[in-house]
């Protein structure tokens, strides 16, 4: 099974297209890899670009990039908004698919060695590559920037994991590391003041802010900082105060329920050394890195936030939070943006948010949950967002894909003299209809007067009934594709009895793939007839007919995707397997006969026609 790795390199360069365009080439050079997005940023003066491939494609790639980088970018003029240490500031694997984070952490070490030996270039390694706990976190690796880099390699604390402490005036030094998938979400305020950006931004972030007091509404920068005082120690989060460390430390965790040593390490603060430093509070999110700055080609200010686990802190939520913040400030959200990737389970998650609030069913297709939540989060605010360009995980097909074409022409297409496409394709298109018409009555039922003790149920439907369908329209051109190894099978030589051996045994490897398509047609066929029955009872009476007409092709697409299966049989002449498959095939028919007649029956009676 082939594994996929994600790489999401940030070059230190977003003004010169000759230069990012030269870095994208490398990239491309290596066949199999995947360049996703390319986000360069003229007041950050950086790039982000995000690949995708296989282990050894993506590793090649990613060694090729930030070479051209060390050629091409000189550190010594480089001025931008972003924190930087390097031509190539960091470089993250992230496992995507059949990937372990281990097998990443190796991949790491791999190019990091590389780069310092061949490039000449100091690495270090970090979140889930570190060799250091103070290594896991960047923002600790980037202190001092390019600029304090010189002073940093002398420090024997610092040594660079892979290369010697020599400063290289021209690149830098690079962060390699392995980490989890990462949200680079920036929103947008009505403001072009980075101290007001930067304000909200502490307030948001997993490490907080230093506490202050008196002039702190709304702007909670322009008060006193409090510091903590020799025998006394402030609490962060109350009024409390106490002579011993311990003690403050023991209240934090008692009170308030969160590490008061770890808060202050999070802000590079020994915690047994706290005399004279600023007293800190922790922030409202975990797992949510943030500053201000501010982008003056958008003419606002921006909450630049790392999202670096979306299922723990989504982005809608922050988001929603941001807003509040903002206005208790007297500043508007206007918008917020995605840089590089968003994964499709977060923004389908903030779909579904928003559709709740609105007291929508969630049962919806896809496209109209993103739309949802592009909308609500005001995604093309500052630049446009295409789904099929920005969302991991999200399936658009090809123009040469069936269900790419409209319904004439695909009617069309089934009728010429070709083999394909034919019944298979016809009866996984029967059973995705079958799934829409029973999501479409679902839908029509949530939350209307006198049904809204079914409302619960109804969105289950719907939401089960969008996921039958999606996987449904797939079978319409898997069906077709089908074929494909029986027919090379066909056309293998046949002169010698070893070469007629080979050839059956390869014909009948080819028909039992074929086989499993409409088989599995047929099964989901049969799982939309099973949620079409509760829809044909309790779903909304103006729509009894759509239900009844879903069970019909649910029904039609079972059984054409049967016919399809035990015409296939007669190809084979392995007996069990025939004689398997045809009791499953018995088992299916059966179960959804049943089903359809009970639709059909509650259904006329229902409508309160007589003759059925």
């Amino acid at each position: 099974m082939k594994k996929i790795v994600e790489c999401v390199p940030n070059f230190s360069e977003g003004r010169d297209r000759k230069i990012i365009e030269e870095i994208a080439k490398a990239i491309e050079s290596v066949e199999g890899v995947e360049l996703k997005d390319i986000d360069p940023g003229k007041e950050t003066n950086r790039t982000v670009m995000t690949f995708f491939g296989d282990v050894e494609k993506v590793e090649e790639a990613a060694f090729l990039a930030i070479k051209k980088a060390s050629e091409l970018i000189d550190m010594t003029k480089h001025k931008g908004a972003h924190p930087r240490m390097g031509a190539t500031d960091v470089c993250p694997f992230i496992p995507v698919f059949n990937v372990t984070m281990e097998e990443c952490v190796e991949i790491a070490k791999r190019v990091g060695k590389r780069v310092s030996e061949e490039l000449k270039i100091p690495v270090y390694l970090y979140e889930y590559a570190a060799t250091k706990e103070e290594r896991r976190n960047l923002a600790n690796i980037r202190k001092g920037e390019y600029e304090g880099l010189p002073e940093k390699l002398k420090d024997p604390n610092w040594k660079p994991d892979f290369g010697e402490p020599v400063f290289n005036p021209k690149s830098g030094a690079t962060i390699i590391g392995a980490r989890e998938f990462l949200i680079a979400y920036n929103v947008d305020l009505n403001t072009l003041s980075k101290d007001y950006a930067t304000d909200i931004a502490f307030e948001l972030r997993e490490k907080g802010r230093s506490v202050r007091t008196g002039d702190i509404k709304p702007f909670y920068f322009k008060g006193k900082l409090l510091k903590h005082e020799k025998d006394k120690f402030y609490c962060g989060s109350c009024e409390f105060y106490s002579e011993n460390k311990e003690k403050l430390f023991e209240h934090i965790e008692n009170v308030h329920q969160y590490d008061g040593r770890e808060l202050y390490r999070l802000n590079d603060i020994d915690p047994d050394e706290l005399e004279g430093e600023s007293v800190k509070k922790p922030g409202l999110f975990k797992f949510v890195k943030a500053i201000g700055w501010e982008i003056p080609e958008y003419k606002r200010a921006q909450i630049s936030i790392n999202l670096t686990n979306y299922k723990v802190t989504p982005p809608h939520i922050v988001y929603e939070k941001a807003k509040e913040l903002a206005m208790e400030r007297g500043i508007v959200v206007t918008g917020s943006e995605i840089v590089g990737l968003i994964p499709l389970e977060s923004l389908k998650m903030a779909g579904e948010y928003y559709l709740e609030k609105q007291r929508r069913s969630k049962g919806i297709p896809i496209e109209d949950i993103l739309e949802c939540a592009i909308q609500s989060l005001g995604l093309r605010d500052v630049a446009p967002f295409k789904i099929e360009d920005k969302v991991i995980g999200y399936f658009k097909p090809s123009d040469k894909d069936l269900i790419s074409l409209n319904s004439k022409d695909f009617t069309d297409e089934v009728s010429r003299e070709t083999p394909a496409p034919g019944g298979g394709s016809v009866s996984a298109l029967a059973g995705a209809l079958g799934a829409a018409l029973s999501s479409m009555v679902a839908n029509l039922t949530f939350s209307k007067s006198g049904y809204e003790k079914y409302s619960s149920e109804m969105e289950e439907v719907a939401k089960k009934a969008q996921e039958l369908k999606d996987e449904l329209l797939l079978q319409v051109d898997e069906d077709s594709r089908a074929f494909s190894e029986y027919m090379d099978a066909l056309r293998l030589p046949k002169d010698t009895p070893e070469e007629k051996s080979y050839r059956k045994e390869k014909m009948e490897e080819g028909l039992k793939k074929a086989i499993a398509v409409p088989l599995k047609t047929a099964e989901l066929s049969l799982k939309s007839l099973e949620i079409l029955v509760p829809v044909c009872e309790k779903g909304n009476k103006n729509s009894q007919s759509d239900g009844a007409v879903g069970a019909l092709m649910a029904f039609s697409a079972v059984t054409g995707a049967l016919f399809n299966v035990i015409i296939n049989l007669g190809g084979i002449s392995d007996e069990e397997y025939i004689g398997a498959m045809q009791k499953r095939c018995e088992e299916i028919y059966n179960k959804a006969y049943a089903l359809k007649e009970d639709c059909l029956k509650v259904s006329f009676e229902r409508i309160g026609m007589r003759f059925y």
